[in-house]
This record gives structure tokens, sequence and C-alpha cells, in this order.
């Protein structure tokens, strides 16, 4: 573990994996998940590169600190771990899965100055810039129920237990439905493991989510990458990121991965680990 200390004096909880002269890889992960959804990448990757994953504020094993719950303090935490793990003689691909991908957004935003210092590419997967809930695909046809918006702000900031949702309920609602029984449980007990008033806290900070911005600021080749299924953050969010991205020049690539959902580092790993590899390269 590497002793990384966010602006506000938070510990945050870092690891490294690979030779210390490869490319560096930064992995952020989502809301409710920790370090452990991007153990297929770290196994892989590290092989051949040096791979940076950190708990993100108030998940896994970083705690929830002082601050407050919203995305400039996840992007102020991303830019203390990369001043602290990245030269910028050797720049890193920067990857956020979901609330991941919000907090490259948001930091792109509120750093830009960091962007060319220890940015070489970045990947945005199954997430979002904005309107999350307006486009939210759990609910079929959501824009015809009176509330809809409403209830789904309300939800997202309750400290309610996963496991109340049974295991076909988390499928639907978070995962592709090619997804095998093992990945199913496996996603299912990350983010049970994180502590329901955490979950809460989280999901009410990105529940009027606007980090659009960032899409300006983020000035290196950047893929963005999604699953058809994805019901969180359904391809529509992806589609209108990589506009704005090709508008600029910096989309490197937009990917659409059939019958994948929501948590695809886990449900298409070769595919995280290709397209990564591929960003590493350039």
């Amino acid at each position: 573990m590497l002793p990384v200390v966010a602006g506000d004096g938070n510990p945050v909880h870092v690891v490294e994996r690979g030779p210390a002269d490869g490319t560096p890889i930064v992995l952020i992960h989502g809301w409710a998940c920790s370090t452990r959804m991007w153990n297929a990448q770290v196994n892989e990757l590290s092989q051949t590169h040096r791979v940076l994953c950190y708990d993100q504020r108030g998940h896994g094993r970083t705690p929830s600190g002082d601050a407050p719950a919203s995305m400039d303090t996840l992007a102020d935490d991303l830019a203390a771990v990369l001043r602290a793990t990245v030269s910028p003689d050797e720049p890193a691909v920067i990857v956020g899965h979901s609330m991941g991908g919000m907090t490259v957004n948001a930091w792109a935003a509120r750093h830009p100055d960091q962007v060319a210092v220890y940015g070489r590419a970045a990947m945005l997967i199954s997430t979002a810039a904005d309107r999350i809930l307006n486009d939210f695909g759990v609910l079929p046809f959501p824009e015809r129920l009176p509330g809809a918006f409403a209830l789904g702000r309300a939800a997202m900031g309750l400290p309610l237990s996963a496991a109340l949702l049974p295991e076909w309920g988390f499928q639907y609602v978070s995962m592709g439905a090619h997804a095998t029984a093992a990945q199913v449980a496996f996603c299912r007990d990350i983010v049970n493991a994180c502590p329901a008033r955490n979950r809460g806290r989280w999901g009410s900070a990105m529940s009027d989510l606007d980090v659009r911005a960032g899409l300006e600021s983020l000035e290196v080749p950047t893929t963005v990458l999604v699953g058809t299924e994805d019901r969180l953050t359904p391809a529509v969010h992806a589609r209108r990121m990589a506009e704005v991205l090709r508008e600029s020049g910096r989309l490197e690539r937009l990917v659409e991965l059939t019958g994948v959902g929501h948590m695809v580092p886990v449900e298409a790993p070769f595919e995280v680990d290709a397209e990564i590899r591929r960003l590493a390269a350039l």
C-alpha cells in the first residue's frame, strides 16, 4: 500500500502492482464498490504495466473523512493520488468506472492544469457527465411516471442495505443478462460490503451530477466504453460524452459492448484490458 493523504488530511488506500518502470495505469472504481472491482485488470495489466488502484472516499479501506460528500471532494482526492504516485515524466492512463468516470471528469474540470501533466490518456467506462436520473434505465419509460425523478433522487440517498435486493434484482439493475452467476455474486458481494450510510451519502452526491465541464478540459486521448444493457448509465450518456470529445478532437474510440451491463470491468474483462492497453501504447 502506498501512503497517500488527501488535501483534508484523510488517508487514501492505494494499491500498487507491477513493474516500477511500467507505464502507469490509474484505476478508479464506482459507487458502492472498491478496488476489488478491478481485480481482473490488476491481475492482467500488472504483468507489464505499473497499476495503481485506490479506494474512493467512504469506500473500501479509505475512510469518509470530514470533507463534504461531493464530486469536488472526489476530484481533489484523485488530484492528491496523482501528485503522490505519478511522475510527469511518465504520465498515466487514467481509467474511471461509473462514479470513477464522474470523478475523472470532475477532476479535469477542477484541476485542468494536471490533465496534461499526469495524464497520457483517459478511459470513461459506464459513466455519465450529467442527467444521471433523467436517463435512468432501471424503470421502463420513467418520463411517464409522475414523480419518478424525485423518487429516484431520494432513493439514491437512502442508507439501505444492498442485501435487501435479491440476486436476480441485483443482476437486472446492474448487470447484463449474460453475466455468469459467479460474476453476479462477486459484484453483489462488493456492493454489500459498502456501508449503507456511505452508499447513501455518495448516491445523494451524484443525484444532481453535472461534470460536463470536465469533458472540455480532458485534453488527452479518451476512450468511452459502455455496455448496451447498462441500465444505470445507459449508452445515451456515453454517446453524448463521445460527441463532445469528438468535437474537441480528443475522442480515441467509442466502444459499445453488446449484451454487457453496468459492471463492465467484471462482465467484459478482456475487452476492458485490451482498450486500456491500446491507450497505454499511444
